[in-house]
């Protein structure tokens, strides 16, 4: 909890150097868990609080977070590539990179081997 931003939107994720942003889904996602969380009426300070977790202060396990998306069949792996994928392709991948904590050339495999045609100059007004 102690990690959050609300005012900025962000948190703080283990050893990244910076605050990383949050999108909107995500944002909602957080808001869902911390709902959840305040009617636990619980001390832990974590944001995801289980059954098992609440009366103390362990963590969910990695298994309960591997598993909760079970159900829509989305694994979290997937989650993450989409999001890494969405942000390096309308940000600058340097910068998401260095916001993530992650080499640049890593995030460079989720650049799309397109353009987008909105992001490119009217190609009439260029003529005139």
């Amino acid at each position: 909890m102690d990690d959050l931003d609300p005012a900025n939107r962000t948190v703080r994720l283990d050893k990244r150097p910076h605050p990383v942003p949050m999108d909107p889904a995500s944002w909602s996602v957080l808001q869902r868990c911390l709902a959840h969380r305040e009617s636990q009426h619980t001390d832990n300070l974590h944001v995801i609080v289980t059954k098992i977790t609440k009366s103390g202060q362990a963590a969910a396990s990695t298994a309960y977070v591997s598993h909760v998306l079970d159900p829509c069949g989305v694994p979290p792996r997937t989650l993450r590539s989409t999001r890494l994928a969405e942000l390096v392709n309308t940000l600058d991948p340097k910068l998401v990179a260095a916001a993530l904590g992650m080499d640049p050339e890593g995030v460079m495999i989720y650049l799309a081997d397109h353009v987008d045609p909105g992001g490119l100059p009217d190609q009439h007004q260029q003529r005139n």
